[in-house]
């Protein structure tokens, strides 16, 4: 029988995050949104007015496709652009209903930290740690 591979934390973290990142996506579902959309939305409302390019570069996508994402998302009433014409700057910033959807999201989002924190309690200590000193506060 061969011996098992040594322990990766590298792997072990990969494994752990894709069971939770399927989770999100579920959690997400009933929303109509994807994780790429949550994100494209979370960013449009903490940078009112970005720019489609900043948007694909912040997203790792490209701008005909944060260009299309936008556009499902203002004909679905989430996102405005204030301009909304070949050639000018946009000026997108996200709706009431845009809003509103986010904040469902968050409440999605918060149920499954709670989730995670009872189920992994010294990773989500460790991930807090992390989150932490990668933002300079420790």
């Amino acid at each position: 029988m061969s011996e098992p591979p040594p322990f990766s934390p590298t792997v072990t973290l990969l494994t752990v995050s894709r069971v939770w990142e399927v989770a999100f996506a579920e959690a997400l579902k009933p929303l109509g949104l994807t994780t790429r959309k949550y994100g494209l939305l979370g960013h449009v409302r903490g940078t009112p007015g970005i720019s489609f390019s900043e948007l694909a570069r912040r997203s790792r996508i490209t701008v005909q496709s944060a260009h299309a994402t936008v556009a499902g998302f203002v004909e679905a009433g989430l996102v405005d652009d204030g301009t909304a014409h070949a050639g000018a700057a946009s000026t997108l910033h996200v709706t009431a209903d845009g809003e509103a959807l986010l904040s469902r999201a968050a409440e999605a989002v918060a149920r499954l930290d709670e989730e995670f924190a009872a189920q992994l309690p010294e990773l989500t200590e460790a991930l807090r740690a992390q989150m932490l000193r990668a933002m300079g506060g420790q």
